[in-house]
């Protein structure tokens, strides 16, 4: 992007933005109204029409029903995109909403209805408007949560979920650089308040950068240093790849167990303690059915584990297992010198 944050996005830099899209069959454009997602419209929009025969756009804005405003909201979104020559749909989110935890349910319903109009309008691709600030945010919230290498990786350019392709073509944009296009365009936009709420986490690290900026921890380094780190968890990924293929050919020979993972645990032992526990966390996130299993949790039963493993070793394998705990819905025991990851026997309930 150009060095200039505060300058209108040329048609020559958003061709660059859109560029790895323009094979897509259709494009589903996430709009809710607010300055960084009209901005993806207009551009997304100015693309296309550039192109001879160009992926059709759908622009579709989700109603959480957290907000009275968020009617009058979509209905602009909706004059707009007429006014752009695009079609749009409001979703809504509907049911009840939990008291806690808002911000994440209302995402994760966002996410749903996003990717079902994507398939009801034949679309590849599922475009969100994040931007390099948003990027930076996300970097800081899950450093003050204690995330691992990959969860500090933040945001990917593009990403999948439920069958269809997240794309997040400004995620290296300054949030500046789409308002100013915005202005040089004479377009309006929506400021939603809950993006100035202190009682959520984001806006609060928000009010913080000012004052990392100052001492250089601005927008555009944090993004920096989440891309690096991207970069180093795919390393890491390759390597945990490699661990796998390398535990399967000491295991020739040996009849597989259906529904079961095994390893052989001197070999287990022997690999760089950050590819364990990635194999680890790839077995009981497959095997296990309490959804993903927490990081801090799989390191805790990894030092267990290495202990036992140790233990074992000294003593010489025996077929009693040496160790047996369960974590999210998976059973991991030591026995006979292999590690086994399997279902869990699910858990009775209690009487009343």
């Amino acid at each position: 992007m150009s060095d200039d944050d505060n300058s209108p996005i040329s048609a020559r830099v958003a061709r660059r933005l859109f560029a790895g899209l323009k094979a897509a069959p259709a494009l589903v454009l996430a709009v809710s109204g607010g300055p960084d997602s009209v901005a993806l419209m207009w551009l997304a929009a100015r693309w296309q029409r550039s192109l001879v025969r160009g992926p059709q756009l759908t622009v579709v804005t989700v109603d959480h029903g957290l907000r009275p405003e968020a009617a009058s909201e979509a209905r602009q979104v909706k004059r707009l995109a007429a006014e752009l020559g695009l079609p749009h749909r409001t979703l809504r989110w509907r049911g009840a909403k939990p008291k806690t935890g808002v911000p994440a349910a209302a995402r994760e319903a966002r996410y749903r209805l996003l990717a079902a109009a994507a398939r009801a309008a034949g679309a590849s691709h599922v475009l969100t408007a994040h931007t390099r600030d948003d990027q930076a945010e996300t970097l800081l919230m899950r450093l003050f949560r204690g995330s691992g290498l990959a969860g500090l990786s933040a945001m990917a350019p593009l990403s999948e979920r439920d069958g269809i392709v997240l794309a997040r073509p400004l995620l290296d944009v300054p949030k500046s650089q789409l308002i100013a296009t915005l202005r040089r365009a004479k377009l309006g936009f929506a400021e939603d308040p809950t993006n100035r709420d202190t009682a959520f986490t984001r806006p609060r690290l928000r009010a913080l950068l000012p004052l990392l900026a100052a001492e250089g921890g601005d927008a555009r380094n944090l993004a920096r240093l989440a891309a690096r780190l991207a970069r180093a968890n795919a390393a890491v990924e390759v390597l945990a790849d490699g661990a796998e293929r390398f535990l399967r050919l000491r295991d020739r020979g040996l009849a597989p167990q259906a529904g079961v993972r095994s390893f052989e645990a001197s070999a287990f032992a022997a690999l760089p303690e950050e590819v364990r526990l990635r194999l680890l966390l790839r077995a009981i996130n497959a095997l296990g059915h309490e959804g993903p299993a927490e990081l801090g949790k799989v390191e805790a039963l990894m030092f267990a584990l290495d202990q036992a493993v140790a233990a074992s070793l000294r003593a010489g394998a025996t077929g009693r297992p040496v160790l047996k705990q369960t974590l999210a819905g998976a059973l991991i025991s030591l026995a006979g010198g292999r590690i086994h990851i399997a279902p869990a026997p699910a858990r009775r309930r209690a009487r009343r």
